[in-house]
This record gives structure tokens, C-alpha cells and sequence, in this order.
């Protein structure tokens, strides 16, 4: 189930949010401060946050600020009576998703909810799919991008497409007719049999060492992933 942090002073407004989020099947957990608020951040996971900007020690929009500056994947939805023009550019500004001024609905309310939460949902499963680690090693397809140990690779392009293929279907035998049918080279040739051998063999030079198997040759056939991603 998500996890909501609502963050409001108002005790009794408080209480009903967290009855409605409750009812509407998450998980509430409310902050009546700001110092409250960024230690519960913190210690604890919430999938979003749900903010006052006037707080009795503090100002909500630095908690925005502070909040993104440590956990910046956590959507926050401003829920305050500053409703200046230049208080939702700020807001806004500073990273939320969204900026909803008392009065409000909370059927739309849920709703905006709702859909914060579907969008960063996505964002995560997009940014999963750009990127394969086990904490040791660790490719970023999108940036283009390889470390190990926390020594920073250097991987070619046909290197990364033969990574990708591999980790996309990892613990799946991949032919190596297969992978000669994914794999060309820059300039548009394919790639031989004999080219895939090599790119193979520097490959697990890069990427492996004694402690740390990540390509596994299924002799007559082709290769394996083993690796776990974390």
C-alpha cells in the first residue's frame, strides 16, 4: 500500500485527511511540524507527501526544498491557503507536483493524489528499465554510462546493445544467432560471428573479475545473465 505523509497543523483538517487517505486505501501518516515532518522523511519511506506551506516553525516550501534535496523520487503536493499566483510558481519552483488551495474538494483531491502517484509510478518503472544494478555493477543505458566497484568503465556503443539484449532477458538462453541478428555496428554493418566472440570476450574483461560472474556461455547454443539485479 502507498505511504502518504501529510504535513498540517491543523489538527482537526489533519485527522480528516488521514481518515479520507485511509478510507481511500493508503496509508497516512501525519506531521504537525516542520522538524517533525523532515525526521519522519528521513527515518521512514513514503511514496508521497502532502504539505502545508505555514508551519509553527517553519516554512513549508523549505521543507519542499529540504525534502527534495534528500529524497528527490518522493512526489509532494502543496495543500495551503497561499494561494498567490507567485506562491504556486514557487511551489512548483521547488520541484512539487502539484499545488491544490484550501478550500478544496477532497473527492478531487484523491484524484490528484491519484494521479501523482500514477505519474511517479512510471517515472520509476522508465527509470528501472534505463538501468540494471546488483550494487557492484551498475549500466545506465540512458546516459550511456558503466561502473564496477565504482570504477567508471569504458564501454563502447555495440557494448552496451549486447548489455542491454543480455539484460533484458536475463536467465534466458540467448542464441547467438540472436544476438548477430540485434547487434550492428555503427555504421549500419552487421556483425559476424566471429566479431560477437570478440565483443563477448572484452565484455567479461570489463565487466567481470574473479568474485563477480555475469555471462555464462551455454556451449553450441550461447550465453546466459546470471546476474541478480538489486
Amino acid at each position: 500500500m502507498k505511504r502518504i505523509l501529510v504535513v498540517e497543523d491543523d489538527l482537526a483538517l489533519s485527522a480528516g485527511l488521514c481518515f479520507e487517505l485511509d478510507s481511500g486505501g493508503y496509508i497516512s501518516v501525519s506531521a504537525y511540524t516542520y522538524q517533525k515532518a523532515f525526521q519522519l522523511v528521513k527515518e521512514d519511506r513514503f511514496d508521497l507527501v502532502l504539505l502545508d506551506v505555514n508551519l509553527p516553525d517553519g516554512n513549508g516550501f523549505d521543507l519542499c526544498k529540504a525534502i527534495k534535496a534528500l529524497r528527490p523520487e518522493i512526489p509532494v503536493i502543496f495543500l495551503t491557503a497561499n494561494d498567490l499566483e507567485q506562491n504556486v510558481l514557487d511551489g512548483f519552483d521547488l520541484g512539487a507536483e502539484d499545488y491544490v488551495t484550501k478550500p478544496f474538494s477532497m473527492k478531487i483531491l484523491l484524484r490528484r493524489v491519484e494521479a501523482v502517484l500514477r505519474r511517479s509510478g512510471q517515472s520509476k518503472a522508465e527509470e528501472s528499465a534505463q538501468r540494471w544494478s546488483d550494487g557492484y555493477l551498475t549500466l545506465d543505458f540512458g546516459a550511456l554510462t558503466a561502473q564496477r566497484g565504482g570504477e567508471t568503465l569504458t564501454i563502447t556503443p555495440n557494448e552496451y546493445k549486447l548489455l542491454r539484449v543480455l539484460t533484458d532477458n536475463a536467465g534466458n538462453i540467448l542464441t547467438r544467432q540472436v544476438l548477430l541478428e540485434r547487434l550492428w555496428d555503427s555504421g549500419g554493418n552487421f556483425i559476424d560471428d566471429h566479431t560477437l566472440t570478440v565483443t563477448m570476450n572484452r565484455l567479461r574483461a570489463k565487466i567481470e573479475d574473479d568474485t563477480h560472474s555475469y555471462i555464462q556461455t551455454v556451449r553450441g547454443m550461447g550465453y546466459i545473465w546470471k546476474g541478480v539485479q538489486r
